[in-house]
């Protein structure tokens, strides 16, 4: 693919995610920290963010099924994994949080699982989207020192 085209279908894919409200100002943050001595930062970043964040979701999903819900531990894991999105600019991810603990101080457990539900949904939404962005920017750089 020719190098100008593939620039402005990355520069497209990346504006849509912002356009679509999928990232914010925090991922632009994310590049400005990305030099030439780490090319690749912000997708070790993401990629980081991804691996960890399993845990707590997982964390989550446990106490979601547990006897008795926990509205005060379910808190505690959702303000981690909020913070861990908005660190990445996860814009609609951290949005979905914020509804979640508003569930948990109202100790409205359906509540709580629906909100679980769209914030899978984002969340798996922008990993796909994040993934096919990068796997582009990889090949431009292929293309570059080719």
């Amino acid at each position: 693919m020719d190098r100008n085209r593939l620039q402005h279908q990355i520069a497209s894919m990346r504006r849509s995610l912002f356009d679509q409200g999928y990232l914010d100002e925090q991922f632009i943050q994310l590049e400005e920290l990305q030099d030439d001595a780490n090319p690749n930062f912000v997708e070790e970043i993401v990629t980081l963010f991804y691996s960890d964040s399993a845990r707590l979701i997982q964390n989550i999903e446990q106490a979601l099924n547990s006897r008795s819900m926990d509205f005060s531990k379910l808190d505690d894991y959702m303000h981690q994994f909020k913070g861990s999105c908005s660190s990445i600019g996860a814009k609609k991810v951290t949005s979905e949080c914020t509804m979640f603990r508003e569930y948990c101080d109202a100790e409205n457990a359906e509540g709580c699982i629906r909100t679980f539900q769209h914030i899978k949904h984002e969340y798996a939404t922008l990993r796909t989207k994040l993934e096919a962005y990068f796997q582009m920017v990889r090949q431009a750089a292929v293309a570059h020192t080719a």
